[in-house]
């Protein structure tokens, strides 16, 4: 095992973060605060704003009045403002990667990774929104109809106030992916980002006030799930709710949101299978079960975290395995060459270390990890080694629930019937991956995987142009793509009677009828 260090870490300086909500293009102060615990070593640096029901109210009320200007706004105009906010993240890239390793321990090459890919989507957004709406501020398309008395179009108008509740894994990125194509459809937006990792989020509030966003469009809540969520998802001033995180919040989302039958997406955890045949190289196959895996301390909704192997390559696969899980640099996140830093808080570390606990209890057989590094790099902060469990009876909860941590799960198969079954075998549909040289195996695999994502000979690439999302317990919905903005618009049919003629439904408006009398 190898862990980057450099020593003891300086000083933090001033406190991080705003005990402010951004309503209104304003910082607005807040009597309460929830303080910011750096999952490294456990220190408190810095605190962010415990909003209420008034906070959001307050917030909604502003995105009503701004939803009015915005939504009417050309879509030139619109996709001028998301590539500002572009340039604006993209100059506090080396801040914004920083504020996300200390506030979540995300090793600091990925959050700087992170950085680029929220640039990447908001101009990606502009584009489509530039592309969709141009110069006008919906979009329309003729519709040919049977009866030529009768012309037809479909238009597309922003759906209205939109709320968006996020996740701490990917913090600035996984807001970015609603906030980007929310505001190209033309709707304004209460944000209200997971409150164990906030800090990145609030830089959105001056990015858009530099890029000239009009008062209102964008607003942040921070605080509870309980508090500050919960009172998003009941205002009645909010026409859809657009969430990412758990199985068991989604539940308590649609619960309140179907009161005022109000439309929600969500996406959800998962618990994704990645397969590998016997015809591949294993140290390329060995790397990408890794990073399917361990990428971002293991805490992804779509890791691959069921692993499958083919009989004919098993021992020399877990022993490969092995020897590259023990060599994960792992330690402090903001030293660079890290590639495994700590979960992100006390209650994750003490959730997953009681998983693992089970599986041992349920006899799984642990080929590596499954404790605290020995690393002095490692002594405080919530560091867990990756993990890896060979094969777990069909029944165990560390093969059938999501875990969120760098834990994985080896089974060993012998033909693809086999393999498509036990892959399917999930409550989940969110990922799927197939790693094979053979060119008809990718397509028959492709074919069989019932999930919304697919990798082929890799696991986790994300691009802004493509959906994601899943079905099952994975939720539904989709993030990214073209879906993506075309969530938070809503249909109109548009039917014009063009004939100069009476429609003469009724005899007495039957002219011709009437002259033969």
């Amino acid at each position: 095992m190898s862990s980057p260090s450099a020593g003891a870490r300086p000083p933090l300086g001033a406190p991080l973060g705003r005990i402010e909500h951004f309503i209104d293009n304003r910082w607005v102060h807040a009597s309460k605060s929830l303080a910011v615990v750096c999952p490294h070593d456990e220190r408190v640096i810095g605190a962010i704003a415990r909003g209420n029901a008034r906070d959001v109210d307050a917030a909604v009320r502003a995105a009503t009045r701004a939803s009015v200007g915005w939504r009417r706004t050309p879509g030139v105009e619109r996709a001028r403002v998301l590539r500002g906010i572009a340039r604006a993240l993209e100059r506090r890239k080396p801040a914004l990667g920083r504020l996300e390793t200390l506030d979540m321990g995300k090793p600091i090459e990925e959050a700087a990774w992170d950085i680029d890919d929220v640039v990447g989507c908001f101009d990606y957004y502009a584009d489509r929104c530039e592309a969709v709406f141009g110069e006008r501020w919906y979009a329309e398309e003729d519709v040919r109809l049977p009866d030529a008395s009768f012309t037809g179009a479909v238009r597309k108008e922003a759906l209205g106030v939109v709320g968006l509740i996020t996740p701490w894994n990917y913090p600035l990125l996984m807001a970015t992916w609603k906030v980007a194509p929310a505001l190209a459809a033309g709707c304004a937006v209460v944000l209200k980002p997971s409150e164990m990792a906030s800090l990145s989020c609030q830089a959105l509030g001056d990015a858009c006030v530099e890029a000239g966003l009009p008062p209102g469009a964008f607003n942040l809540v921070t605080g509870l799930g309980t508090e500050v969520g919960a009172a998003l998802c009941a205002h009645r001033g909010v026409d859809k709710i657009s969430f990412t995180g758990s199985l068991n919040t989604g539940r308590v989302i649609m619960r309140e949101c179907a009161k005022d039958v109000k439309p929600v997406s969500l996406e959800l955890g998962g618990k994704s299978a990645l397969v590998i045949f016997d015809d591949v190289d294993i140290d390329k196959a060995v790397e990408w079960a890794l990073f399917g895996c361990f990428w971002t301390n293991g805490q992804i909704c779509s890791a691959t975290s069921r692993v499958f192997i083919h009989a004919h390559i098993r021992d020399k696969f877990l022993a490969r395995l092995k020897e590259a899980a023990e060599a994960i640099p792992r330690g402090d996140p903001l030293v660079e060459g890290c590639r495994l830093g700590p979960l992100v808080s006390a209650g994750q570390y003490k959730k997953v270390m009681n998983m693992i606990n089970v599986a041992k209890r349920q006899g799984c057989t642990l080929l590596t990890g499954g404790k605290r590094p020995s690393s002095p790099a490692c002594a405080r902060g919530y560091y867990l080694e990756p993990t890896v469990f060979v094969d777990p009876p069909l029944d165990a909860n560390v093969w059938r629930e999501e875990i969120f941590g760098p834990v994985m799960c080896v089974r060993t198969f012998s033909s693809e019937d086999e393999v498509v079954a036990l892959a399917n075998d999930s409550d989940y549909a969110l990922g799927a991956a197939v790693i094979t040289d053979n060119v008809d195996r990718r397509r028959r695999m492709t074919e069989a995987f019932d999930a919304g994502i697919i990798w082929v000979n890799c696991s986790q690439p994300c691009f802004p142009q493509l959906p994601w999302g899943g079905r099952k317990r994975s939720g539904f919905g989709r993030d990214l793509g073209v879906n993506g903005m075309d969530k938070y618009l809503h249909q109109k049919q548009i039917v014009t009677y063009t004939s100069d003629d009476a429609f003469a439904w009724y005899p007495m408006f039957d002219v011709k009828a009437q002259s033969k009398l």
